[in-house]
Protein backbone atom coordinates (compact mmCIF):
# COMPACT_ATOMS: atom_id res chain seq x y z
CA UNK A 1 0.00 0.00 0.00
CA UNK A 2 1.35 3.44 -0.93
CA UNK A 3 2.34 6.12 1.51
CA UNK A 4 -0.98 8.11 1.62
CA UNK A 5 0.55 10.87 3.37
CA UNK A 6 -2.25 13.06 4.69
CA UNK A 7 0.30 16.17 5.25
CA UNK A 8 4.18 16.94 5.77
CA UNK A 9 5.93 19.29 8.20
CA UNK A 10 9.40 20.31 8.36
CA UNK A 11 10.78 21.69 11.91
CA UNK A 12 13.47 22.95 13.62
CA UNK A 13 14.63 21.71 16.72
CA UNK A 14 12.59 23.62 18.87
CA UNK A 15 9.60 22.27 17.16
CA UNK A 16 8.88 25.38 14.94
CA UNK A 17 7.26 25.02 11.44
CA UNK A 18 9.66 25.70 8.86
CA UNK A 19 6.94 24.47 6.09
CA UNK A 20 4.01 22.49 5.85
CA UNK A 21 2.10 21.07 2.99
CA UNK A 22 -1.51 19.44 3.17
CA UNK A 23 -2.33 16.67 0.98
CA UNK A 24 -5.74 15.61 2.43
CA UNK A 25 -8.63 17.04 4.67
CA UNK A 26 -8.85 14.01 6.74
CA UNK A 27 -5.91 15.73 9.43
CA UNK A 28 -6.82 18.79 11.16
CA UNK A 29 -4.42 21.46 10.52
CA UNK A 30 -2.94 21.28 14.14
CA UNK A 31 -1.69 17.61 13.64
CA UNK A 32 1.98 19.25 14.76
CA UNK A 33 0.98 20.64 18.18
CA UNK A 34 0.17 17.50 18.81
CA UNK A 35 3.22 16.14 17.49
CA UNK A 36 4.83 19.00 19.68
CA UNK A 37 3.23 17.93 22.87
CA UNK A 38 3.60 14.42 23.10
CA UNK A 39 6.63 13.35 21.09
CA UNK A 40 9.14 16.50 21.40
CA UNK A 41 8.09 17.95 24.86
CA UNK A 42 8.63 14.79 26.27
CA UNK A 43 11.90 13.85 24.89
CA UNK A 44 10.75 10.76 23.18
CA UNK A 45 12.40 11.78 19.77
CA UNK A 46 14.98 8.80 19.86
CA UNK A 47 12.73 5.78 21.21
CA UNK A 48 10.78 4.95 18.25
CA UNK A 49 10.24 6.99 14.39
CA UNK A 50 6.67 5.92 14.78
CA UNK A 51 3.93 7.33 17.03
CA UNK A 52 0.16 6.77 17.16
CA UNK A 53 -1.67 9.77 18.85
CA UNK A 54 -5.40 10.33 18.18
CA UNK A 55 -5.99 7.64 15.31
CA UNK A 56 -3.13 9.21 13.38
CA UNK A 57 0.18 8.04 12.90
CA UNK A 58 3.75 10.35 12.72
CA UNK A 59 5.79 9.11 11.07
CA UNK A 60 9.20 11.20 11.75
CA UNK A 61 13.06 11.55 10.60
CA UNK A 62 16.14 14.00 11.87
CA UNK A 63 18.18 15.13 8.92
CA UNK A 64 20.69 17.87 10.25
CA UNK A 65 18.81 20.06 12.88
CA UNK A 66 15.28 19.40 10.69
CA UNK A 67 12.43 17.20 11.68
CA UNK A 68 10.48 15.95 8.47
CA UNK A 69 7.29 14.43 10.03
CA UNK A 70 4.92 12.87 7.66
CA UNK A 71 0.90 12.41 8.98
CA UNK A 72 -1.06 9.09 8.26
CA UNK A 73 -4.69 8.40 9.09
CA UNK A 74 -4.57 4.76 7.52
CA UNK A 75 -2.29 2.07 7.77
CA UNK A 76 0.13 3.26 5.46
CA UNK A 77 3.48 1.19 4.23
CA UNK A 78 6.13 3.14 6.44
CA UNK A 79 8.87 1.62 4.84
CA UNK A 80 7.46 3.06 1.62
CA UNK A 81 7.63 7.09 3.67
CA UNK A 82 11.06 6.83 5.26
CA UNK A 83 12.23 6.12 1.10
CA UNK A 84 10.13 8.72 -0.09
CA UNK A 85 11.69 11.08 2.86
CA UNK A 86 15.52 10.20 2.01
CA UNK A 87 14.64 10.48 -1.53
CA UNK A 88 12.87 13.75 -1.06
CA UNK A 89 16.31 15.24 0.81
CA UNK A 90 18.48 14.05 -2.13
CA UNK A 91 16.35 15.89 -3.93
CA UNK A 92 16.35 19.13 -1.98
CA UNK A 93 20.27 18.82 -1.88
CA UNK A 94 20.47 18.84 -5.61
CA UNK A 95 18.64 22.08 -5.66
CA UNK A 96 20.58 23.51 -2.25
CA UNK A 97 24.06 22.94 -3.99
CA UNK A 98 24.69 19.76 -1.32
CA UNK A 99 23.67 21.35 2.19
CA UNK A 100 19.85 20.87 3.73
CA UNK A 101 19.70 22.09 6.88
CA UNK A 102 17.17 25.42 8.54
CA UNK A 103 18.92 27.90 6.95
CA UNK A 104 18.50 26.39 3.59
CA UNK A 105 14.97 25.69 4.23
CA UNK A 106 14.34 29.03 4.89
CA UNK A 107 16.43 30.60 1.76
CA UNK A 108 14.31 28.52 -0.84
CA UNK A 109 10.91 27.97 0.64
CA UNK A 110 9.14 29.01 -2.47
CA UNK A 111 11.07 26.34 -4.30
CA UNK A 112 10.16 23.79 -1.98
CA UNK A 113 6.51 24.57 -2.31
CA UNK A 114 6.75 23.96 -6.00
CA UNK A 115 8.87 21.24 -5.32
CA UNK A 116 6.54 19.44 -2.88
CA UNK A 117 3.84 19.72 -5.29
CA UNK A 118 5.70 17.89 -7.90
CA UNK A 119 6.89 14.68 -5.76
CA UNK A 120 3.80 13.96 -4.15
CA UNK A 121 0.22 13.99 -5.02
CA UNK A 122 -2.64 13.98 -3.16
CA UNK A 123 -0.37 11.70 -0.11
CA UNK A 124 1.04 9.39 -2.90
CA UNK A 125 4.69 9.54 -3.78
CA UNK A 126 5.67 10.39 -7.56
CA UNK A 127 8.96 11.04 -9.59
CA UNK A 128 11.78 12.15 -6.99
CA UNK A 129 14.41 12.10 -9.89
CA UNK A 130 16.63 15.12 -9.64
CA UNK A 131 17.30 14.51 -13.23
CA UNK A 132 14.14 14.89 -14.00
CA UNK A 133 12.61 17.38 -12.35
CA UNK A 134 15.49 20.23 -13.44
CA UNK A 135 14.02 19.36 -16.61
CA UNK A 136 11.20 21.48 -16.06
CA UNK A 137 11.50 22.81 -12.60
CA UNK A 138 14.78 24.88 -14.10
CA UNK A 139 14.74 27.77 -10.54
CA UNK A 140 17.93 26.95 -8.98
CA UNK A 141 17.72 26.83 -5.09
CA UNK A 142 20.02 29.01 -3.11
CA UNK A 143 23.13 27.51 -2.18
CA UNK A 144 24.83 27.57 1.14
CA UNK A 145 27.97 30.02 1.35
CA UNK A 146 29.43 26.76 3.08
CA UNK A 147 28.82 24.29 0.27
CA UNK A 148 31.11 23.50 -2.26
CA UNK A 149 30.15 20.96 -4.35
CA UNK A 150 28.86 21.87 -7.77
CA UNK A 151 25.28 22.03 -9.01
CA UNK A 152 24.24 18.96 -11.33
CA UNK A 153 23.73 19.91 -14.31
CA UNK A 154 20.31 19.10 -16.47
CA UNK A 155 20.80 16.01 -18.43
CA UNK A 156 20.54 17.00 -22.09
CA UNK A 157 18.51 15.79 -25.07
CA UNK A 158 15.94 13.81 -22.22
CA UNK A 159 12.63 14.37 -23.91
CA UNK A 160 11.84 10.93 -23.16
CA UNK A 161 12.58 10.97 -19.34
CA UNK A 162 10.88 13.88 -19.02
CA UNK A 163 7.56 11.58 -19.87
CA UNK A 164 8.55 9.38 -16.71
CA UNK A 165 9.32 6.46 -19.12
CA UNK A 166 13.11 6.02 -18.86
CA UNK A 167 14.60 8.24 -15.69
CA UNK A 168 17.93 5.88 -15.86
CA UNK A 169 19.10 6.52 -19.07
CA UNK A 170 19.64 9.57 -21.53
CA UNK A 171 19.10 9.71 -25.09
CA UNK A 172 21.83 10.02 -27.85
CA UNK A 173 24.33 7.37 -26.60
CA UNK A 174 25.97 5.81 -29.75
CA UNK A 175 28.91 3.23 -29.73
CA UNK A 176 30.77 1.42 -32.23
CA UNK A 177 30.72 -1.39 -31.02
CA UNK A 178 26.78 -2.33 -29.71
CA UNK A 179 27.84 -5.10 -27.03
CA UNK A 180 25.66 -6.54 -23.45
CA UNK A 181 28.07 -8.40 -20.64
CA UNK A 182 25.88 -10.36 -18.67
CA UNK A 183 27.27 -12.11 -15.52
CA UNK A 184 25.63 -14.80 -13.35
CA UNK A 185 27.01 -14.91 -10.07
CA UNK A 186 25.89 -17.00 -7.28
CA UNK A 187 27.15 -18.06 -3.94
CA UNK A 188 26.55 -21.32 -2.08
CA UNK A 189 25.85 -21.61 1.57
CA UNK A 190 26.48 -25.32 3.06
CA UNK A 191 26.53 -26.69 6.10
CA UNK A 192 27.34 -30.84 6.22
CA UNK A 193 27.19 -33.08 8.94
CA UNK A 194 30.10 -35.06 10.06
CA UNK A 195 27.80 -38.47 8.41
CA UNK A 196 27.33 -36.23 5.14
CA UNK A 197 24.00 -35.18 5.51
CA UNK A 198 23.14 -31.90 4.22
CA UNK A 199 21.73 -29.47 7.43
CA UNK A 200 21.57 -26.43 5.65
CA UNK A 201 21.93 -25.31 1.99
CA UNK A 202 20.70 -22.45 -0.12
CA UNK A 203 21.94 -20.31 -3.25
CA UNK A 204 22.05 -16.37 -3.16
CA UNK A 205 22.86 -15.25 -6.86
CA UNK A 206 22.71 -12.41 -8.68
CA UNK A 207 22.61 -10.58 -12.68
CA UNK A 208 25.12 -8.43 -13.70
CA UNK A 209 25.14 -6.44 -16.38
CA UNK A 210 27.25 -4.46 -18.65
CA UNK A 211 25.81 -2.60 -21.75
CA UNK A 212 27.63 -0.59 -24.09
CA UNK A 213 24.47 -0.08 -26.39
CA UNK A 214 23.40 3.04 -28.89
CA UNK A 215 19.87 4.70 -28.12
CA UNK A 216 17.30 3.13 -26.17
CA UNK A 217 17.19 -0.10 -26.57
CA UNK A 218 14.50 -2.50 -24.98
CA UNK A 219 15.68 -5.79 -24.04
CA UNK A 220 14.56 -8.83 -23.00
CA UNK A 221 16.16 -11.68 -20.76
CA UNK A 222 14.38 -15.78 -20.56
CA UNK A 223 15.77 -17.76 -17.88
CA UNK A 224 14.79 -21.47 -17.10
CA UNK A 225 12.83 -20.67 -14.48
CA UNK A 226 9.54 -22.87 -13.54
CA UNK A 227 7.07 -20.05 -13.78
CA UNK A 228 8.21 -18.11 -16.82
CA UNK A 229 8.72 -21.17 -18.68
CA UNK A 230 4.92 -22.67 -17.63
CA UNK A 231 3.72 -18.83 -18.54
CA UNK A 232 5.74 -19.01 -21.98
CA UNK A 233 3.76 -22.06 -22.37
CA UNK A 234 0.55 -21.33 -21.96
CA UNK A 235 0.57 -18.46 -24.38
CA UNK A 236 1.90 -20.06 -27.25
CA UNK A 237 -0.64 -22.73 -26.19
CA UNK A 238 2.54 -25.26 -26.39
CA UNK A 239 3.33 -27.97 -24.07
CA UNK A 240 6.36 -27.22 -21.94
CA UNK A 241 9.53 -28.43 -22.79
CA UNK A 242 11.61 -30.85 -20.96
CA UNK A 243 14.72 -29.86 -18.91
CA UNK A 244 15.53 -28.67 -15.43
CA UNK A 245 13.15 -25.84 -14.25
CA UNK A 246 14.17 -23.49 -11.80
CA UNK A 247 12.07 -22.10 -9.03
CA UNK A 248 13.34 -18.61 -7.97
CA UNK A 249 12.51 -17.40 -4.37
CA UNK A 250 12.60 -13.84 -3.11
CA UNK A 251 13.40 -12.16 -6.54
CA UNK A 252 14.25 -8.63 -6.77
CA UNK A 253 14.62 -6.52 -9.60
CA UNK A 254 16.50 -3.12 -10.69
CA UNK A 255 14.11 -0.19 -11.37
CA UNK A 256 14.60 -0.46 -15.02
CA UNK A 257 12.56 -3.63 -15.31
CA UNK A 258 8.82 -3.79 -16.66
CA UNK A 259 7.04 -5.12 -13.75
CA UNK A 260 3.89 -4.87 -15.03
CA UNK A 261 4.81 -7.01 -18.05
CA UNK A 262 6.93 -9.26 -15.86
CA UNK A 263 3.57 -10.11 -13.37
CA UNK A 264 1.55 -10.67 -16.61
CA UNK A 265 4.21 -12.59 -19.09
CA UNK A 266 6.63 -13.68 -16.85
CA UNK A 267 9.34 -12.05 -18.81
CA UNK A 268 12.39 -9.59 -17.26
CA UNK A 269 11.99 -6.91 -20.22
CA UNK A 270 13.92 -3.83 -19.46
CA UNK A 271 15.31 -0.21 -21.11
CA UNK A 272 18.65 -0.94 -19.35
CA UNK A 273 21.26 1.63 -17.68
CA UNK A 274 24.07 2.80 -19.80
CA UNK A 275 27.18 0.84 -18.17
CA UNK A 276 27.41 -1.70 -15.06
CA UNK A 277 24.24 -2.21 -13.01
CA UNK A 278 22.43 -5.47 -11.04
CA UNK A 279 19.58 -6.33 -12.68
CA UNK A 280 18.05 -8.72 -10.45
CA UNK A 281 18.99 -10.47 -7.12
CA UNK A 282 17.36 -14.02 -5.96
CA UNK A 283 17.54 -17.09 -3.28
CA UNK A 284 17.55 -20.62 -4.23
CA UNK A 285 16.72 -23.66 -1.48
CA UNK A 286 15.50 -26.53 -3.87
CA UNK A 287 17.75 -28.94 -5.81
CA UNK A 288 21.00 -27.12 -5.77
CA UNK A 289 24.33 -28.99 -7.19
CA UNK A 290 26.91 -28.61 -5.01
CA UNK A 291 29.92 -28.68 -6.12
CA UNK A 292 32.09 -30.14 -3.85
CA UNK A 293 32.08 -32.92 -1.23
CA UNK A 294 33.97 -33.08 1.58
CA UNK A 295 34.60 -36.45 3.82
CA UNK A 296 36.75 -35.72 6.61
CA UNK A 297 38.16 -38.07 9.04
CA UNK A 298 39.91 -37.14 12.45
CA UNK A 299 41.64 -39.81 15.10
CA UNK A 300 42.79 -38.51 18.42
CA UNK A 301 45.56 -40.97 18.75
CA UNK A 302 46.43 -40.37 23.02
CA UNK A 303 46.27 -36.67 24.28
CA UNK A 304 49.49 -35.91 22.34
CA UNK A 305 48.71 -36.99 18.28
CA UNK A 306 46.15 -37.01 15.43
CA UNK A 307 45.65 -38.10 12.18
CA UNK A 308 43.87 -35.99 10.07
CA UNK A 309 42.63 -37.61 6.49
CA UNK A 310 40.40 -35.22 4.21
CA UNK A 311 39.23 -36.41 0.70
CA UNK A 312 37.47 -33.72 -1.50
CA UNK A 313 35.65 -34.54 -4.53
CA UNK A 314 34.38 -32.20 -7.68
CA UNK A 315 30.87 -33.12 -8.71
CA UNK A 316 30.80 -30.50 -11.54
CA UNK A 317 31.35 -31.29 -15.10
CA UNK A 318 34.97 -33.04 -15.97
CA UNK A 319 35.22 -30.48 -18.75
CA UNK A 320 35.20 -27.26 -15.71
CA UNK A 321 37.38 -26.72 -12.99
CA UNK A 322 37.75 -24.73 -10.00
CA UNK A 323 40.30 -21.96 -9.67
CA UNK A 324 41.24 -20.78 -6.42
CA UNK A 325 40.44 -23.96 -3.86
CA UNK A 326 41.23 -23.31 0.18
CA UNK A 327 40.21 -26.19 2.48
CA UNK A 328 40.86 -25.04 5.89
CA UNK A 329 41.07 -28.10 8.77
CA UNK A 330 40.69 -26.82 12.32
CA UNK A 331 43.32 -27.65 14.96
CA UNK A 332 43.71 -27.38 18.76
CA UNK A 333 45.54 -24.58 19.80
CA UNK A 334 48.56 -26.66 21.33
CA UNK A 335 49.26 -28.25 18.24
CA UNK A 336 53.29 -28.10 18.22
CA UNK A 337 53.83 -29.70 14.68
CA UNK A 338 52.48 -31.12 11.22
CA UNK A 339 53.50 -32.97 8.40
CA UNK A 340 51.59 -33.04 5.59
CA UNK A 341 50.96 -35.73 2.19
CA UNK A 342 48.59 -34.65 -0.62
CA UNK A 343 47.70 -35.47 -4.11
CA UNK A 344 47.35 -32.38 -5.12
CA UNK A 345 48.03 -28.56 -4.23
CA UNK A 346 49.82 -27.80 -1.11
CA UNK A 347 49.22 -27.63 2.65
CA UNK A 348 50.60 -25.69 5.65
CA UNK A 349 49.91 -25.05 9.29
CA UNK A 350 48.30 -21.34 10.29
CA UNK A 351 48.66 -20.79 13.76
CA UNK A 352 47.22 -17.09 13.66
CA UNK A 353 43.51 -19.22 12.47
CA UNK A 354 44.60 -22.65 14.23
CA UNK A 355 43.64 -24.54 10.88
CA UNK A 356 45.33 -26.55 8.67
CA UNK A 357 45.13 -24.60 5.10
CA UNK A 358 44.87 -26.84 1.83
CA UNK A 359 45.53 -24.85 -1.29
CA UNK A 360 44.52 -26.33 -4.49
CA UNK A 361 45.16 -23.85 -7.39
CA UNK A 362 42.86 -25.99 -10.13
CA UNK A 363 40.64 -28.45 -9.67
CA UNK A 364 39.49 -30.03 -12.86
CA UNK A 365 35.88 -31.43 -13.01
CA UNK A 366 35.19 -35.64 -11.57
CA UNK A 367 37.86 -35.68 -10.06
CA UNK A 368 39.25 -36.13 -5.82
CA UNK A 369 41.92 -35.06 -4.09
CA UNK A 370 43.27 -36.38 -0.60
CA UNK A 371 44.99 -34.38 2.20
CA UNK A 372 46.71 -36.85 5.05
CA UNK A 373 48.08 -35.07 7.84
CA UNK A 374 49.70 -36.03 11.47
CA UNK A 375 49.38 -33.71 14.22
CA UNK A 376 51.79 -33.11 17.25
CA UNK A 377 49.78 -31.56 20.31
CA UNK A 378 51.70 -30.12 23.52
CA UNK A 379 51.05 -32.20 26.58
CA UNK A 380 49.62 -30.05 29.14
CA UNK A 381 49.44 -31.07 33.01
CA UNK A 382 46.32 -29.69 33.49
CA UNK A 383 42.62 -31.26 32.95
CA UNK A 384 42.20 -32.26 29.32
CA UNK A 385 39.20 -30.30 28.03
CA UNK A 386 37.38 -31.91 25.21
CA UNK A 387 37.90 -30.48 21.67
CA UNK A 388 34.59 -28.88 20.36
CA UNK A 389 35.96 -29.76 16.72
CA UNK A 390 34.71 -26.47 14.24
CA UNK A 391 33.71 -27.02 10.88
CA UNK A 392 35.83 -27.58 7.84
CA UNK A 393 35.24 -24.59 5.74
CA UNK A 394 36.25 -24.48 2.15
CA UNK A 395 36.80 -21.18 -0.39
CA UNK A 396 37.05 -21.84 -3.94
CA UNK A 397 35.52 -20.06 -7.86
CA UNK A 398 34.34 -22.40 -10.22
CA UNK A 399 33.57 -20.69 -13.76
CA UNK A 400 30.98 -21.68 -16.26
CA UNK A 401 28.76 -23.63 -13.83
CA UNK A 402 25.57 -22.57 -11.24
CA UNK A 403 24.81 -24.65 -8.32
CA UNK A 404 21.53 -23.56 -8.55
CA UNK A 405 21.10 -24.85 -12.78
CA UNK A 406 20.39 -21.39 -13.55
CA UNK A 407 20.28 -20.68 -17.42
CA UNK A 408 19.69 -17.66 -19.85
CA UNK A 409 17.63 -19.17 -22.03
CA UNK A 410 17.47 -16.10 -24.66
CA UNK A 411 18.82 -12.01 -24.08
CA UNK A 412 17.10 -10.16 -27.10
CA UNK A 413 17.47 -6.58 -28.14
CA UNK A 414 15.45 -4.14 -29.93
CA UNK A 415 16.52 -0.78 -31.28
CA UNK A 416 14.39 1.01 -33.70
CA UNK A 417 17.95 1.73 -36.11
CA UNK A 418 17.69 -2.51 -36.05
CA UNK A 419 22.10 -2.57 -35.40
CA UNK A 420 23.53 -5.81 -34.53
CA UNK A 421 24.73 -6.64 -31.13
CA UNK A 422 27.10 -8.97 -29.65
CA UNK A 423 25.98 -10.57 -26.44
CA UNK A 424 28.48 -12.40 -23.79
CA UNK A 425 27.20 -14.12 -21.09
CA UNK A 426 29.11 -15.85 -18.41
CA UNK A 427 28.39 -18.00 -15.07
CA UNK A 428 30.48 -18.03 -11.67
CA UNK A 429 29.82 -20.12 -8.65
CA UNK A 430 31.35 -19.08 -5.60
CA UNK A 431 31.72 -20.45 -2.20
CA UNK A 432 29.52 -18.55 0.86
CA UNK A 433 29.73 -20.54 3.97
CA UNK A 434 30.57 -23.66 3.06
CA UNK A 435 31.08 -25.36 6.40
CA UNK A 436 31.58 -28.82 7.08
CA UNK A 437 31.47 -30.55 10.85
CA UNK A 438 34.01 -33.53 11.56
Amino acid sequence: MPVAASAIYFLNLRGDVLINRLYRDDVGGNMVDAFRMHIMQTKELGTCPVRQIGGCSFLYMRISNVYIVIVVSSNANVACAFKFVVEAVALFKSYFGGAFDEDAIRNNFVLIYELLDEIMDFGYPQNLSPEILKLYITQEGIRSPFSSKPSDKPVPNATLQVTGAVGWRREGLVYKKNEVFLDIVESVNLLMSSKGSVLRCDVTGKILMKCFLSGMPDLKLGLNDKIGLEKEAQLKSRPTKSGKTIELDDVTFHQCVNLTRFNSEKTVSFVPPDGEFELMKYRITEGVNLPFRVLPTIKELGRTRMEINVKVKSVFGAKMFALGVVVKVPVPKQTAKTSFQTTSGKAKYNASIDSLVWKIRKFPGQTEATMSAEVELISTMGEKKSWNRPPIQMEFQVPMFTASGLRVRFLKVWEKSGYNTVEWVRYITRAGSYEIRC
